[in-house]
């Protein structure tokens, strides 16, 4: 089996699936010429490991970071499997692109079981680290913000934190703002993962329930539900209520979005004010960190890769696979997108 690494040609996505050490004990690979200088990963170095330069999409297997692109739609072909993010569902063009072309698309976020998805998780760890960072530059005022510090100043109170979610996103969130000194409220459906949570940030507040935000300076907007399209939880008027200049940082726009007024944007133009709140809104926001997240992606993904090749029978894989052969194969995302479902 030939595996084919692309280089990424969406709006500031620098990441790579394998780097040079990676693809070491893989055979045939393809690499595209500047697949990896994103990251500092040279042409010569992925050659050095045994990598031939060409092009990635002649081969089977795919191993890719982000969806298809539309310059990138034609690409794929019947019998080629491509591994990479999907997220067919805010996304009916794709979809469509996805099913015509008769090719295999497994989705790293759905690879995995409801309780553990190992490719997600460590993009989802970075995106909620980096969404308090970008959260308090949002707040800057020549960025549109009110002007809020967050970890306050002697004399002067913290600004306040809304999390929506205590999963990884949420968690990894919290210890940023947490460590900061901002006030922080986190909100989620149930109280499962509170505990630990509030053993390890002391001072931290949880609630259950729709969060009340109209208080808060920052939103961070971290609810997932694998494979299934972003809950609506803030409506327009829950915005309107907040102070002008306050920040959301929607993490879960790459699924449609956690706010009625959520859109995507890109690295290039990152953010928009609506109802008077800056919005943040980048579906690929780890490859801010490009470097550091293809290196814990290809953790994730080469185990998964070195299974595809030897063709084993994998649970796993099997969740991640959502079209096969101009078919829709999973059913969450048949029934979020309308089309017909085929089991596998």
């Amino acid at each position: 089996m030939r595996i084919g690494i692309p280089r990424e040609v969406k709006d500031g996505e620098h990441r790579v699936a394998l780097s040079p050490a990676g693809i070491r004990g893989l055979s045939n690979v393809v690499v595209e010429p500047g697949a990896g200088r994103g990251v500092g990963f040279s042409d010569e170095e992925y050659r050095k490991a045994g990598a031939v330069l060409g092009d990635p999409w002649e081969c089977d297997l795919v191993v890719k970071v982000k969806e298809l692109q539309e310059s990138e739609y034609g690409k794929p072909r019947p019998g080629q499997t491509l591994f990479g993010f999907q997220h067919f569902g805010p996304e009916p063009d794709l979809l469509d692109a996805a099913l015509a072309s008769g090719a295999t698309f497994i989705a790293y976020e759905t690879v995995g079981q409801q309780s553990s998805l190992p490719i997600l998780t460590p993009m989802s760890a970075i995106a909620g680290r980096l969404a308090v960072q970008v959260g308090a530059w949002c707040l800057l005022k020549q960025n549109g913000g009110s002007g809020v510090l967050l970890p306050g100043l002697d004399g002067v109170a913290p600004g306040r934190v809304a999390i929506l979610g205590a999963g990884n996103v949420g968690a990894n969130a919290l210890a940023v703002a947490h460590g900061i000194g901002a006030r922080v409220t986190v909100y989620a459906r149930s109280e499962r993962r509170f505990p630990a949570l509030k053993a390890r940030y002391p001072g931290a507040d949880f609630r259950i329930g729709p969060p009340s935000v109209e208080d808060a300076d920052l939103i961070v907007a971290g609810v997932l539900t694998p494979g299934q399209m972003s809950p609506k939880l803030l409506s327009r008027e829950m915005l309107r209520a907040m102070r002008p200049g306050s920040a959301l940082v929607d993490v879960g726009i790459d699924q449609g979005g956690i706010a009625e007024t959520s859109r995507p944007t890109s690295h290039s133009a990152p953010t928009y004010i609506e109802e008077g709140v800056v919005h943040y809104c980048v579906p690929n926001m780890p490859a801010a960190c490009a470097r550091t997240a293809s290196l814990a992606l290809e953790a994730a993904v080469l185990p998964f890769v070195r299974r595809i090749v030897q063709g084993d029978s994998d649970p796993e894989l099997g969740t991640g696979i959502q079209v096969k052969a101009g078919k829709v194969t999973h059913e969450q995302l048949a029934r979020d997108t309308g089309r017909a479902y085929s089991p596998l």
